[in-house]
């Protein structure tokens, strides 16, 4: 999945939101800030430390664009050495960030332990295939090459006519005024445990698929360990009634013509 976040000039950063990103992507983590004329990186798997860094970087920093990743790994090893951004190319004035999956031209080969955006990043991209991104036709290249996937690319190269870019805009969602890729970086309601906790043997059962706890079989509508539960007949019989007639065909009385079958 991963959670890419960018903020642009000015957006303070949402720790709560990180945090939750963190948790759901936990394979590694990084930033980038641009600082002036040059721009901050840090990568770590500790995503409580990096999301701390961060904050702090970017509160002497907030005049410029920045980015977050964390990375919930498809391809590669789980190290800090594939925790993006990753610059382009070797060059430190321009490093990008990727959620998404990438075409199989990036994709590792054998015994390669990267991801497919740091071989992106290294080899293909730095070569810019599609041309200057500052041009109509080297944007589409790019966006039609990434498909469903989302890019920031931060830099601070005066090749560039611009220090910020954002390929996939519209996969994503502003929220506060800093943009999210996808929605990992929202809390999930919990379910109410009440509803899933065994008063009998106490098991908290969040996958419970009947009336009965998978552990010790205690009944949750009558409070009875089965199998001596109070409401199983009824309960049988409420949802299952017995057939009319043999093998469960509809009754043929002489008077009654037989019913017709519904379907579903």
């Amino acid at each position: 999945m991963c959670l890419l976040t960018y903020f642009p000039p000015g957006a303070a950063p949402n720790p709560v939101a990180l945090s939750v990103g963190a948790r759901v992507n936990p394979h590694g983590h990084g930033f980038a800030v641009i600082a002036g004329t040059r721009i901050i990186t840090s990568h770590g798997m500790d995503g409580t430390a990096v999301i701390d860094h961060f904050t702090a970087v970017r509160a002497r920093y907030p005049r410029w664009a920045a980015l977050f990743h964390s990375r919930y790994a498809t391809h590669g090893e789980r190290s800090v050495d594939n925790c993006h951004p990753f610059r382009l190319g070797g060059d430190p004035r321009t490093v990008l960030a990727h959620n998404g999956t990438l075409p199989k031209r990036v994709h590792p080969r054998p015994y390669d332990r990267r991801s497919d955006t740091r071989i992106a990043a290294e080899e293909y991209l730095a070569r810019h295939p599609f041309g200057s991104i500052d041009t109509r036709r080297g944007a589409r290249g790019l966006g039609s090459w990434l498909g469903s996937s989302k890019l920031v690319i931060l830099t601070v190269d005066p090749a560039y006519r611009h220090s910020a870019y954002l390929f996939g805009e519209s996969a994503g969602r502003w929220d506060g005024g800093i943009w999210y890729s996808n929605t990992s970086y929202q809390p999930r309601p919990r379910r109410p445990a009440r509803r899933y906790l065994c008063r009998s043997c106490l098991n908290v059962d969040f996958d419970r698929t009947s009336r009965y706890c998978s552990r010790c079989g205690w009944c949750f509508d009558c409070d009875t360990v089965f199998p001596d539960c109070e409401c199983a007949e009824n309960h049988h019989a409420d949802r299952h009634p017995p057939p009319h007639g043999r093998l469960g065909l509809p009754s043929t009385h002489p008077h009654r013509p037989p019913k017709s079958p519904i379907s579903r």
